[in-house]
């Protein structure tokens, strides 16, 4: 039988605690395994000797013990399973806010189990939870307090890159945005937390391999923009990787082993976004996606300010001279965010906010709108904006609300920092989602329509708070191709996307004078032509393609 002590989860946990290893993840679970697996075999120690021990040298010990015998332990060696108490402090604050379901395996967890899931609930923010619960059951009018009154909202008016009728002009935007990355103090932050579940593809999105003919990954080719900038303007681009929970070890493995896809990694900053538990949308009560860990979501692309701030991110991109911030998705391979045009007018417009724009024509298209309201721009989600409002037309035939939304951002660091000091700057959204569960049985349930209540912030919400708003228009051919969906899907699938970036290469090698022959899949190396004017550098004018190439690449 065990020392009494030995049933103190505190004090295994305190030695997990001062490791040095990351607070969750495979590497932090290793580690508390092999803190639980010490805990067993030096009860007769002292609390104080016991938090004393590195357990750092948990897998050394580990080797150790199965070898050794010890005069005052008569427990077999291998493995050894004991049971912990949940601290009473947590305890009460479980039951006060009604989620003792949590805990309805508990008896029946080994104790690494018991550690891990109370590894969780610890760190919860429990006033926080009691916050989500109340949104899971919102009232009637919620939908009417998220859009706002609509009826007199209007499409705002945006600027059009290449349109020589805008004021300022292309000419002047391009020469802006050329001079500030020439300076060097233009910065970036790549959304990267999405998983490759609905592709059908274990892993982070960010690894998917999408080039049409080099199989390069997002990450190879979105990076790879940043290298284009580099090269032509001599100055590296500060990047920051918003990665989750579940992608983050992998995507510091991923950049590890490709070298930072070419970026010099003391320019590259890796922080992740925060998750946030799933509620039933029944009774508001804690969900159990294992016996032993509680399911929880990353808290949406608006995570971004809350997760930049508290990691350090605003400063970091200080201390690089950034004064302008783009922000980009991990699943759109033709995003253009510093795209020299759009960076002048954001600059000339002295905006605290810019965003790109593609011209919505279907109402059916899954892309949120920027619309101009009671003297603020706002951006409004498709699945807020009541059906009727979606699909008016004008008088012209245009849709009425069809400045889509391509979550491709511009900000002021100044922007940035004024609004991560204010105390939830971005509003929580709802969504009803399927999440599998353990029922009460111990069976795991996949349920056919939402169970579950997740929750979300949006980065466009931060539109109303700025100062000046700068929408800009660019064609849908250049600028979005999103990856959504599995292969074979209706749209936004890896082939439609595939397709998309061939018909961008065709459009500019064409546009600098190359031929390309047809049904050949061309493709852009986005570290080597970061626009037309650097496909000269390469072939000639006149120059014919006749099989597939990477243009720019070591095919080339």
């Amino acid at each position: 039988m065990l020392h009494p002590a030995s049933k103190s989860y505190s004090t295994a946990l305190s030695l997990n605690g001062n490791s040095g290893v990351p607070a969750d993840g495979p590497l932090a679970r290793t580690h508390l395994d092999d803190a639980l697996y010490l805990r067993c075999y030096f009860y007769w120690l002292s609390t104080a000797l016991l938090c004393d021990v590195d357990v750092g040298a948990g897998r050394l010990a580990k080797f150790f013990l199965k070898r050794c015998s010890f005069p005052h332990c008569s427990i077999p060696l291998g493995r050894v399973f004991f049971f912990m108490d949940i601290p009473p402090l947590l305890s009460e604050r479980i039951g006060q806010s009604g989620q003792s379901a949590c805990l309805a395996f508990w008896d029946r967890l080994n104790p690494v189990s018991q550690a891990r899931l109370l590894h969780q609930l610890q760190a919860f923010d429990w006033d926080q939870l009691d916050v989500l619960r109340e949104l899971v059951f919102p009232p009637i009018a919620t939908d009417a307090g998220l859009t706002g009154n609509l009826s007199n909202a209007t499409t705002p008016a945006c600027l059009q890159v290449g349109n020589p009728l805008n004021a300022p002009s292309p000419a002047q935007a391009l020469a802006r945005g050329s001079l500030a990355l020439a300076e060097g103090t233009v910065g970036a932050i790549l959304v990267a937390g999405g998983q490759g579940t609905r592709l059908g593809y274990a892993g982070p999105k960010g690894l998917y391999a999408i080039g049409p003919v080099s199989q390069a990954s997002l990450f190879e080719i979105l990076l790879g923009k940043l290298l284009g900038v580099r090269r032509r303007f001599g100055k590296d681009v500060p990047l920051a990787i918003m990665t989750s929970s579940a992608t983050d070890a992998d995507t510091h493995a991923y950049l590890r082993s490709h070298a930072y896809c070419g970026l010099n990694p003391a320019h590259v900053f890796v922080f992740c976004q925060q998750d946030l538990p799933a509620l039933d949308a029944a009774t508001g009560c804690l969900l159990l996606e294992a016996p032993d860990r509680v399911a929880v979501a990353p808290d949406g692309h608006g995570g971004m300010l809350g997760a930049l701030s508290q990691s350090g991110g605003l400063d970091w991109f200080a201390q690089r001279g950034t004064e302008q911030i783009v922000s980009f998705q991990v699943d759109n391979p033709l995003a253009m965010p510093l795209d020299r045009e759009f960076l002048g007018y954001h600059l000339l417009c002295q905006a605290d906010f810019s965003t790109q724009i593609v011209r919505k024509l279907d109402p059916a298209q899954r892309v949120g709108v920027v619309v101009a309201h009671a003297g603020t721009h706002r951006v409004v989600e498709y699945s807020d904006l009541p059906a009727t409002l979606a699909s008016e037309r004008l008088a012209n035939g245009r849709l009425r609300f069809d400045a889509g939304s391509i979550a491709v951002h511009a900000f002021a660091k100044s922007f940035l920092d004024r609004v991560a000091a204010i105390p939830n700057a971005l509003p929580l959204h709802r969504a009803l989602k399927a999440v599998p569960v353990w029922d009460a049985s111990g069976r795991q349930v996949v349920p056919d329509a939402p169970n579950a209540v997740k929750f979300e912030r949006f980065i466009f919400d931060l539109m109303p708070l700025a100062h000046r708003v700068c929408v800009v228009e660019v064609p849908a051919s250049q600028g979005f191709a999103p990856l959504k969906n599995p292969s074979g899907a209706a749209s936004d699938s890896p082939q439609h996307v595939r397709a998309a970036l061939v018909q961008h290469a065709r459009t500019q090698l064409e546009k600098a004078g190359v031929f390309v022959a047809d049904g050949i899949d061309v493709e852009l190396d986005a570290a080597t032509i970061l626009d037309h004017e650097d496909i000269g550098r390469v072939l000639l004018p006149g120059s014919r393609i006749d099989r597939p190439q990477v243009v720019g690449g070591e095919a080339s």
